[in-house]
């Protein structure tokens, strides 16, 4: 009993720790209150048995820069996720002492055990964001609350650890004002950023992991439409699925990603940018490659209608997309956006391939765009379906009117045009 007691525990403290890092809140007597410090478990005072495991704390952050700074390519030489900035950020954890002291130091190899889970059984989740710098210096990040939130329920799905989502934005802020450099003066230029939590136990059995790595690396990148818009084509079909009920399609994990490679591929040769995944015999979308999806069409009554596939197992909720409907629905409620029609409706409902094929044949098919991190929004003015191409309207510039206003909005934002709360300074964190 004490051996298999033994063998449990580690696993024990997993579950004790996340169910922990959800309570919104503790006595303080517990020392379980978010912003609690610690350098070692959280101990009950009467008993001194273990009841938390520390979080991220900022303020033991170890900064080691680098001795040998790297020569920044010029910025129209960048190819995106090919260049990396001087340091990262790496913190971490194991299920008997919690998150250790995070590290930003030089950019360099991981070193792991050949046995370490995440290369036999794929527990990783990442995240995608991006930081801007304004003309006078200033650094923005966008919206880091929703990432962070994001790989929280990643993590949590994945049997890796949760931690405190404003302890890493801290860290993240921290690091991308070490590398501020990198970003670009450019227009359209940024840094993105990739925060990874992937699980590093040193064993072959298959259960939750008693170790795990968190790190973050940066990249500057270019606009994604360094010559002018482009829109892209879509082939809809079923022979491959991306996510169903009950799975990982609607968390950032990063099984979802490589199994769509093949399936890209083939669209490919078929003359296809991208795929657009279909589920369900009548055929409903879900994703665009892997970026959300948005179908304008015109009503009866002389409005638009911007539907986009509902949030659940088949559809990843995107920031972007967040973005873009709150924007849409603030634009209905008398904070307008230029360009977008007067008279607009937001919907987030099932749509189905046929229903496309009918709103092209009476001329209600709109638009139809992609949203995602890295494009913000990439128009779509063909899907392959059934043998047939499906035309959709794009106008003289590659964007459709509420694609382009929105695309405007959302880039003004990020780049501090127009302040607003989701555009967040990252100049007043402490190196």
């Amino acid at each position: 009993m004490a051996s298999l007691r033994s063998a449990l525990l580690p696993f024990a403290r997993v579950s004790l720790r996340t169910r922990h890092a959800q309570l919104p809140s503790l006595p303080p007597s517990l020392g379980l209150m978010r912003g609690y410090k610690s350098r070692g478990p959280a101990r009950d005072p009467m008993t001194g048995e273990m009841i938390a495991l520390p979080d991220i704390d900022p303020s033991l952050l170890k900064l080691e820069p680098t001795s040998s700074p790297k020569i920044r390519p010029p910025s129209s030489t960048l190819i995106f996720g090919r260049t990396f900035t001087d340091h990262m950020l790496t913190i971490r954890w194991s299920s008997n002492s919690g998150w250790q002291a995070p590290v930003i130091g030089p950019y360099r190899p991981l070193e792991l055990d050949p046995s370490s889970t995440v290369l036999h059984y794929a527990f990783t989740a990442f995240e995608g964001m991006k930081a801007y710098r304004n003309e006078d210096g200033t650094v923005r990040l966008f919206r880091p609350d929703m990432n962070m939130a994001r790989l929280n329920r990643s993590a949590a799905r994945a049997a890796l650890p949760t931690f405190d989502p404003k302890a890493l934005e801290t860290l993240i802020k921290k690091l991308v004002m070490l590398d501020s450099e990198w970003i670009p003066n450019e227009p359209g230029y940024s840094l993105y950023i990739r925060p990874t939590l992937i699980g590093t136990q040193n064993a072959l059995g298959v259960g939750p992991n008693s170790d795990a790595l968190l790190f973050v690396i940066c990249s500057p990148v270019g606009p994604y439409y360094a010559s002018g818009y482009k829109p892209v084509q879509l082939l809809a079909t079923k022979k491959y699925v991306r996510a169903w009920p009950g799975g990982t399609g609607s968390h950032k994990l990063g099984v979802n990603y490589g199994p769509g490679i093949v399936p890209q591929s083939e669209a490919a040769k078929e003359g296809y940018s991208q795929n657009l995944w279909l589920f369900g015999e009548d055929d409903a979308l879900t994703e665009v490659g892997t970026m959300n999806l948005f179908v304008a069409f015109k009503k009866p009554d002389g409005g638009v209608e911007l539907a986009t596939p509902p949030l659940g197992d088949l559809v990843l909720p995107g920031v972007t997309r967040d973005s873009v409907l709150a924007l849409a629905r603030g634009h209905i409620k008398g904070e307008k956006i230029p360009g977008l029609p007067d008279n607009l409706t937001v919907t987030e409902r099932k749509v189905v391939m046929g229903e496309l094929e009918e709103a092209e044949k009476n001329g209600t098919l709109s638009e139809v765009f992609g949203t995602g991190t890295a494009a913000v929004i990439s128009v779509v003015d063909r899907i392959g379906y059934n043998g047939r191409d499906i035309t959709i309207p794009t106008g003289p510039r590659g964007l459709g009117p509420i694609a382009e206003s929105l695309l405007s909005r959302v880039t003004d934002i990020q780049t501090g045009k127009i302040e607003h709360e989701w555009s967040i300074v990252a100049n007043d964190v402490r190196l």
